[in-house]
């Protein structure tokens, strides 16, 4: 691998471990053992770093959501898209943490965050309409653009959501597995749009992700 694979690499495990406001390219550049001018030769600053990491992040999400080639959509690509976004969101948790001063701080990554969102709502609608199409929902063409934006609505927020509900008191982190549990919120949101060929099915698929509440209330 090479010293910029390396620095973005060392960047994200560093973001995600202590926050992307703790982390300094100095410190990048000492986890890696080199010299902060070995490193400015490759990004001019942290924030050229991030917009690389957001890049990967972008083009991961976007082919997650891309619909089945050459047969019909499932019940279970709903699961697999779910997971497989939620695992992306895990795997660069530090945006979801601190987005709002990610964005502030860079007026076009900001720019660029309003286009990928644009593109998720999008392939996201196709998906509540492929699944319409496939007689598993019935959904009209309103219903799969108000389902798609409060998808990303709830994906995007529920990172937030945890970390204002987790108990003052303790020192518990915030876990994949408590990340998940907004899956189960998501099927929730199309439950009434299930049709009685696969509504069972569908609401077996959910069962795993019931959210604790120990966790999700914050008790």
């Amino acid at each position: 691998m090479g010293t910029r694979d390396r620095i973005i690499e060392a960047g994200l495990q560093l973001f995600n471990e202590k926050g992307e406001r703790a982390v300094t390219t100095n410190h990048i550049a000492a986890h890696l053992g080199i010299s902060p001018g070995n490193l400015y030769y490759h990004f001019r600053n942290k924030q050229a770093i991030i917009a690389v990491l957001f890049e990967n992040y972008q083009l991961r999400i976007s082919e997650t959501l891309s619909l089945p080639e050459g047969r019909s959509i499932e019940p279970g690509d709903k699961l697999r898209y779910l997971t497989g976004v939620f695992n992306e969101i895990w795997a660069y948790r530090f945006m979801h943490r601190d987005m709002e001063h990610l964005l502030e701080a860079d007026p076009a990554l900001h720019e660029e965050y309003r286009a990928f969102f644009r593109l998720c709502l999008t392939r996201i609608e196709a998906i509540f309409t492929a699944l319409g199409e496939a007689g598993i929902l019935s959904v009209t063409k309103q219903d799969c653009h108000d389902l798609a934006l409060n998808t990303w609505i709830i994906v995007t927020s529920w990172f937030s959501f945890l970390k204002c509900h987790l108990p003052v008191q303790t020192q518990t982190e915030i876990t994949q597995d408590m990340l998940k549990g907004g899956i189960y919120q998501i099927f929730c949101l199309e439950r009434p749009y299930l049709t009685a060929e696969h509504k069972e099915e569908m609401l077996a698929l959910q069962q795993s992700f019931i959210p604790q509440p120990d966790w999700t209330l914050g008790q």
